[in-house]
């Protein structure tokens, strides 16, 4: 983020903030969160110091709404000009931004910024994504593990790290070449579980590009074409078929998770992985730059709701090492 951006209205004047929201969630003009009506709709000027600016009522529910009702946002207690620029640091940040740092950058504290990155996160999960692939497209499948080596017990040593994968957290991730990206936190990475995430994510037509995995061979045969690469026998491309696409969205994935965030419980690692999977498939290469890409988080901000109890709070210990 360049200093020209911080001059911009939005991170420093609240009217200009709420306009901004106003206009990326209501492009057609206002309606109401608690009824979904879009007439009869009237602004209340303000003519009280208890009518809070952008305060609308609904004439069909007598129900009063702004624009940050029925959203991530609902209840906060934060100005918009932080949420605009914690949501641009988190979108223009190729490998993430800790909630140290946000909490250092906005001036907040340091549970308030993690819970805005929360927040941010939610907003950044796209409802109801259209399948990846398609006629002539190619889509890379490939699975890596994260996560420290996890203390077991053994009866005659005691507590002591087990090392290997069967003990990390597993991700399998599909990226259309020079398109998206959908990665996902499985329980187990066996044929029927990268049946259920090719088939309900990857349009037939496509073609599919996977390593020599036994899992990828059956469901492989459902696509148009299914190719792979050898890499036990070091071969990393034939002609056009590989996997380093995919291989490079998990090499930023990890160098934020690694480098960034160095710690994330089991319970959010889907939503940083949802954090990625939107940088990635809304990147300068697609025609996405900063400012367009802030306000798609603004505009995946409606319908959810995530409250601190919901997000399970951080872990003050694991994060002051961080």
């Amino acid at each position: 983020m360049s200093f020209a951006d911080l001059q911009n209205p939005i991170f420093t004047d609240e009217n200009a903030a709420r306009e901004a929201l106003e206009a990326a969630r209501w492009p057609n003009g206002p309606y109401c969160p608690h009824c979904g009506a879009t007439d009869r709709l009237a602004k209340v000027q303000g003519t009280k110091k208890s009518h809070r600016p952008g305060l609308w009522y609904c004439n069909h529910c007598k129900g009063q709404f702004t624009a940050t009702v029925g959203t991530v946002f609902e209840r906060s207690k934060v100005p918009l000009t932080k949420w605009w620029l914690a949501s641009h640091l988190l979108g223009s940040s190729k490998k993430g931004m800790s909630a140290h740092q946000l909490h250092r950058m906005l001036g907040v504290t340091y549970k308030t910024a993690w819970f805005m990155a929360h927040r941010i996160r939610e907003a950044m999960v796209e409802a109801d994504p259209p399948p990846l692939g398609g006629k002539d497209k190619v889509v890379e499948a490939d699975e890596t593990f994260i996560g420290p080596a996890q203390d077991v017990f053994v009866n005659d040593r005691g507590w002591v790290k087990q090392r290997g994968f069967t003990t990390k957290r597993k991700v399998i991730a599909l990226v259309e070449r020079g398109g998206r990206a959908r990665s996902f936190k499985v329980d187990d990475l066996d044929a029927k579980t990268i049946r259920k995430t090719l088939f309900e994510n990857v349009v037939l037509d496509s073609t599919l590009h996977t390593d020599q995995a036994g899992h990828y061979k059956h469901p492989g045969r459902e696509f148009a074409k299914h190719e792979s690469v050898n890499h036990s026998e070091r071969e990393y491309a034939r002609g056009d078929v590989t996997t380093n696409t995919v291989e490079g969205f998990f090499s930023i994935f990890k160098r934020g998770m690694t480098g960034i965030y160095q710690h994330c419980g089991e319970q959010h690692l889907q939503r940083y992985l949802a954090e990625f999977d939107f940088r990635y498939s809304n990147r300068s290469a697609l025609g996405v730059e900063d400012a367009e890409r802030v306000r798609r988080i603004m505009k995946g901000i409606s319908g959810k709701r995530l409250t601190y109890r919901r997000t399970g709070g951080p872990n003050l210990a694991q994060a002051l090492k961080a």
